[in-house]
Parts: structure tokens; C-alpha cells; sequence
């Protein structure tokens, strides 16, 4: 690694810190406080490594871990959007593109080019890794929600029929994280935690 390279790096690597600022809707599991994408990011990169079993298509492990610690990096600078904010969805994906330009930008070649097109597979759901990844995404704040007494469900009164639509896509990456998921969707009507319409 050349000093150049050596400073482009250093300058990335401070850069995503700041994703330990970026507060996510998604609560942890003892509903003492809200994640932040940083944890959100580590959280979904092991349980990549330790689920990838369940992936309905054969996954290159490594390259799915790699997916997940990379697809919320342009939250430094695009902010978290909930996935039920109808308004902030809107205009999501140019926040998130603009982002993605800047952050793996500071990156040197060829790792810029690599990384970039990692987080592009992941938005483009063009590969296994990008299904099952995105499966686990989706699943993570299910069981979040379930574990913290309803989180941010309850929080923001969402309905059952929000959470079926919103996560149904778990299951094109993994079938039976669906059905674990739709488990506890419907636990959490049984429980309060979704208005059941």
C-alpha cells in the first residue's frame, strides 16, 4: 500500500465512524435504547456468517458478510430512512446513490471499484448474496421488535398488513426465514405488538 493509498484508506475508515452516530427506529433486544447502524451493520455481518445455511441459493459466504457490512455505509450521509416512511422512501435511492459516490469515492483503486460494486449488487438484488443478505435485513428488526415488547412497531402503530408487505421479500432470499418470520409477526399481533389489520 503506497502512502497515498495508505491516507485515502485512513480517510475512509474515519469517515464510516460516523455511522456510530446514525440512530436507527430498531431497538435492541432489552428495549433500553435504540441501535445505531454501526451495530445494526456488525450484527447483520454475523448473522450472515452464522445463518448462511439457510439461504435458499448456494452463497459465497465471505462476499455476503462483505455485502453487509458495506450496504448501510451511505447512511453517513443519506440518514437512516424507517422502513415504513412512506415520504422518506420516496426519494431514498437518489440520497443513497449520491452517498455511495462520495463515501466509496475516498476509496483508492482498484478497492473503490470492488466495494462500490458490492453495495451496487446489494441494491440491485442481483445475486444470491445480495437475497439472502437482504432477507436477514429484514428479519433482524422482526426479532428486534418481537424481543423489545414491540419497539419501534409499537412506537409508530404499525399494522400487521405493513409488516407482511414491507418483509415478504425475506423470502425470496430465504424460505424458511420467512416462515420463522411470519411466526413472529403473527406472535406479535397475539401480543399487542401490531394492530392486527
Amino acid at each position: 500500500m503506497s502512502p497515498t493509498e495508505l491516507v485515502a484508506g485512513l480517510t475512509f475508515i474515519e469517515e464510516i465512524d460516523r455511522l456510530k452516530g446514525i440512530i436507527r427506529q430498531t431497538f435492541l433486544h432489552d428495549a433500553s435504547r435504540q441501535e445505531n447502524t454501526a451495530e445494526h451493520s456488525w450484527h447483520l455481518a454475523m448473522a450472515t456468517l452464522v445463518m448462511a445455511p439457510l439461504s435458499d441459493e448456494p452463497i459465497d459466504t465471505a462476499r455476503a458478510m462483505k455485502m453487509a457490512l458495506l450496504h448501510d455505509v451511505v447512511e453517513i450521509d443519506a440518514g437512516d430512512t424507517f422502513i415504513y416512511d412512506v415520504v422518506g422512501t420516496l426519494d431514498k435511492e437518489a440520497r443513497e446513490k449520491k452517498a455511495a459516490d462520495r463515501l466509496f469515492g475516498l476509496l483508492p483503486s482498484p478497492l473503490n471499484t470492488e466495494l462500490r460494486g458490492i453495495w451496487d449488487d446489494f441494491e440491485k438484488q442481483s445475486c444470491p448474496e445480495s437475497r439472502f443478505v437482504t432477507a436477514l435485513d429484514r428479519m433482524l428488526p422482526i426479532l428486534a421488535n418481537s424481543r423489545s415488547g414491540g419497539g419501534s412497531w409499537k412506537k409508530h402503530g404499525i399494522l400487521k398488513s405493513q409488516a407482511v408487505e414491507k418483509n415478504n421479500k425475506i423470502a425470496k432470499g430465504s424460505k424458511k426465514l420467512w416462515a420463522f418470520s411470519s411466526g413472529l409477526i403473527e406472535d406479535a399481533v397475539r401480543k399487542g405488538y401490531l394492530v392486527d389489520r
